[in-house]
């Protein structure tokens, strides 16, 4: 197999040493992600393009490949292609009929070249040569060039033909790691997981801060969303997940604070928190999900006092995104149904808040606030690695017992839908059954439990974490499924 990468066009009208940084990067990242897959994927780079060269020994991982590529941030698109040693017109017609022929039955088609190099003809001689003889010798239903059934595309690069089989878009954005990082509050709605997404997709390496004020499960379901998306779009780069306990902060502000100010104060000590956290990471500016006049704290007004509290940059991308666009970009990046079943809690809504702050008045306001209580919950924060989040959230769990073989237990494959259909789990001898993982607390009750369960995802992860929480909720009846992993030949990395 082998796939041509073309670089998103900002890219390409930068300097030649800003574009040579981003292209290297680009080239790296996927050699890392590659790798993952199979280490005899070779990753190869130019000044125009990118080539993905996998041998036939991995064949099999060709969908693994797309999805890889398709959600690897700098890439306008890719394509794959079989390529060619550049002959004379009548070579390139042979081989396009070859790649091409039996696909055009009873289809209109038409031929478009791209050309690049000095050759002795012209773009339009390939269109037309290789055009004429499909046309001719092919059962298709004849030549359109406005609005065919398919298009023929072909590109001409010096001394190489490449016969494009099918071209998907890519991400866009510039590669990660060519930014600075950013610190990303997340809630796990759709705002957050948005707004995240939107940076990593422009570069930055994005941490995740969350302030916790509704216990074991809502950490449980932030730290999935935010894992799902640094293992899908930015999982070339290790992340931090810092968890804060806020629940003494919101008691002390219902407590103490006016009702019509709490939401703008709330977002205050947010801030103040996320300030000593990024300067820990050395991050130079934090993001959020806010977009004007979506509540009422997210006015101009309210939005300049709660910004006043730090001296570190806030990033706000949706600041001007409808609502109804934001969970249209939550439902195409993967993260609506989390958003959806989000055990979201919010311990803090005013009967009547306050659309139109003064500094003077919330700062009276948090006189009456024990900011001993902020800085314990800030010193009591926990900081893991994205990778990592397996481990127990607040506190002790039962051990999570992980077996190689089913025996006689169900499996239950909780990866994302669209992760389970391009790579369904198929078990000699075992019963499998799908559920999504963030419908799973809510069914897990609803399955027999006379039997035995094992939890099953991709790399372990999800699978630890529910069963985890499933344990915790009183179930004893559930595991994880770890396949045994096939053995690779001598001297590729495991």
């Amino acid at each position: 197999m082998h796939f041509v990468v073309k670089f998103f066009p900002e890219i390409t009208i930068k300097s030649n040493p800003v574009r040579k940084r981003m292209s290297r990067q680009l080239k790296d990242n996927l050699q890392r992600l590659l790798h993952q897959l199979d280490d005899r994927i070779q990753v190869r780079k130019d000044w125009e393009k990118i080539d993905v060269i996998a041998p036939d020994a991995v064949a099999h991982l060709g969908s693994r490949i797309e999805e890889v590529l398709s959600h690897t941030p700098g890439i306008a698109n890719f394509s794959r292609v079989q390529q060619f040693p550049l002959g004379d017109l009548h070579d390139m017609y042979e081989k396009t009929l070859a790649v091409w022929g039996p696909a055009l039955k009873d289809k209109t088609f038409c031929v478009r070249v791209k050309r690049t190099g000095k050759h002795d003809f012209q773009s339009l001689d390939v269109e037309q040569y290789v055009g004429g003889g499909l046309n001719q010798n092919t059962e298709a239903a004849g030549v359109k060039l406005k609005n065919p059934d398919i298009t023929v595309k072909l590109e001409v690069r010096h001394d190489k033909l490449n016969v494009i089989e099918v071209q998907h878009p890519g991400l866009g954005g510039f590669p990660l790691g060519t930014q600075d990082p950013v610190l990303s509050l997340v809630s796990g709605g759709f705002d957050s997981t948005v707004a995240s997404y939107l940076m990593m997709k422009r570069g930055l390496r994005t941490h995740f801060l969350f302030f916790n004020l509704g216990g074991r499960q809502h950490e449980l379901g932030v730290k999935e969303v935010a894992y799902y998306l640094w293992n899908k779009y930015g999982a070339s780069h290790r992340v931090r997940f810092v968890t804060v306990p806020f629940d003494e902060v919101v008691a002390e502000i219902l407590e103490r604070v006016d009702d019509s100010h709490m939401g703008v104060i709330l977002k205050r000590m947010m801030l103040r928190a996320a300030d000593v956290i990024s300067k820990e990471l050395e991050v130079d500016a934090v993001v959020t999900g806010e977009a004007i006049a979506q509540v009422s704290s997210q006015t101009l007004k309210n939005l300049a006092v709660i910004d006043s509290v730090t001296d570190t940059l806030v990033l706000r991308p949706l600041i001007t995104t409808d609502k109804t666009d934001i969970i249209r970009t939550s439902r195409e990046i993967g993260t609506e149904e989390f958003a959806a079943n989000m055990p979201e809690y919010c311990g803090v809504i005013s009967v009547k808040p306050t659309t139109r702050a003064k500094i003077e008045k919330v700062e009276s306001e948090e006189n009456r606030f024990d900011f001993t209580i902020l800085d314990r919950a800030i010193s009591n924060r926990s900081i893991q690695n994205i990778d990592q989040v397996i481990e127990e959230v607040d506190g002790e769990a039962p051990e999570v017992e992980v077996r190689e073989e089913a025996g006689g237990a169900v499996v239950l494959d909780i990866r994302h839908p669209d992760e389970e259909e391009m790579d369904p789990l198929e078990l000699e001898g075992a019963e499998v059954q799908t559920i999504p993982f963030y419908r799973l607390n809510s069914n897990f009750a609803q399955l027999d439990q006379e039997r035995e369960y094992l939890l099953y995802c991709a790399r372990g992860v999800m699978s630890r974490l529910h069963a985890s929480h499933l344990l915790d909720e009183g179930f004893r009846n559930v595991g994880v499924l770890r396949p045994q992993i096939p053995h690779r030949p001598e001297g590729l990395k495991k």
